[in-house]
């Protein structure tokens, strides 16, 4: 049996640098076919993170969100061409049923930057058919995103079935329960550094369990090409939902979409509940969220001496630390 590192378990070495300013740092990443980002960020395709709104916000601060697919085709469709229509780059997920590959056409058709297959365990046979029906239909022009995986061999069987890019973490993510329910899973930040050990060409996307600009700093050092999260951008205004009002103020739902509450929503039964619902407080502009990332992210590479994403896994030192430094590396001041 081996060991599993997650996020809190490693920290960055310090090293020497010669970066005088953090705007020297360049976080620009390509997703092939599709173009470049100036910030290496994907917002989670849950009905609660990303809609319309979300996508256009993502887009104009460098990065881009992916259109949830718990609605009709008709409806997706129809939001990822307002969003494209406006001049944004958008994504949009695709199941693996009867209408994966009318849904892709719909899609295709409204104009969408790229594809994604969006599964709880990729690694499956569904996920193959999928990706291999797509593939002759759309050909290779089509970039298409799949996942999610949590091991090497997973990862290449992917990539060698057809995806340009694949979602790396099971289970991670604060409102999945899979771990709980399941008994499966692995950290985060391992199947990143299991993964990135690939040869094939194929872009790695981390999702799941990251909270912190610093954990966007390690799924990047370990090797990922760009991160997906949700739970750092719930709340903010351009999610979709109502404002609600609570004993702590105002809030605004959040759930996994294998939650009991989603999934009565979007099919009117409930079969493995694998996450959960809360409401979060409002965070303001997503713009803002994004610009305290992206500075963090900038700060970050500069502490390794990097100048880039690349030169960063380059240079990158990782170290374990014990549960004493992990209480250490919060903030952890006692009132006397």
């Amino acid at each position: 049996m081996r060991t599993a590192l997650s996020f809190d378990d490693v920290l960055l070495v310090p090293q020497y640098s010669e970066i005088e300013s953090r705007k020297q740092i360049l976080i620009k990443q390509n997703l092939r076919s599709v173009g470049n980002f100036s910030l290496p960020i994907i917002s989670s395709p849950m009905d609660t993170v990303t809609g319309e709104s979300m996508a256009c916000a993502m887009d104009s601060a460098g990065g881009v969100g992916i259109i949830h697919r718990y609605n009709d085709m008709e409806d997706q469709a129809k939001i990822v061409m307002n969003v494209t229509s406006a001049g944004h780059n958008v994504g949009a997920a695709i199941g693996v049923g009867d209408d994966c590959v009318d849904r892709a056409l719909f899609l295709t058709r409204a104009g969408v930057s790229f594809l994604c297959i969006d599964v709880a365990h990729g690694h499956h046979s569904k996920v193959r058919y999928a990706l291999e029906m797509l593939r002759e239909v759309l050909g290779r022009e089509t970039h298409i995103m799949a996942g999610n995986v949590a091991t090497l061999e997973a990862f290449n069987d992917l990539a060698d079935w057809g995806a340009d890019s694949i979602r790396v973490g099971i289970g991670g993510g604060s409102i999945c329960s899979t771990r709980i329910q399941t008994g499966h899973g692995m950290p985060t930040l391992q199947s990143i550094i299991d993964c990135a050990r690939s040869d094939r060409d194929a872009a790695l996307i981390a999702d799941g369990g990251i909270r912190t600009s610093g954990d966007i700093v390690k799924a990047l050092a370990a090797g990922a090409d760009f991160v997906m999260v949700g739970s750092l951008l719930a709340g903010t205004e351009e999610t979709p939902g109502t404002i609600i009002h609570t004993k702590n103020g105002r809030e605004k739902v959040y759930r996994g979409m294998a939650s009991k509450e989603a999934q009565r929503s979007w099919r009117n039964r409930v079969s493995s509940i694998e996450g959960v619902s809360h409401t979060v407080p409002l965070k303001g502009p997503v713009k803002d969220v994004l610009g305290e990332l992206q500075t963090g992210i900038r700060s970050g590479i500069s502490y390794s001496g990097a100048h880039s994403v690349l030169s960063l896994q380059t240079r990158a030192e990782f170290i374990q630390q014990t549960t004493s430094g992990q209480v250490e590396s919060s903030t952890h001041i006692k009132r006397i």
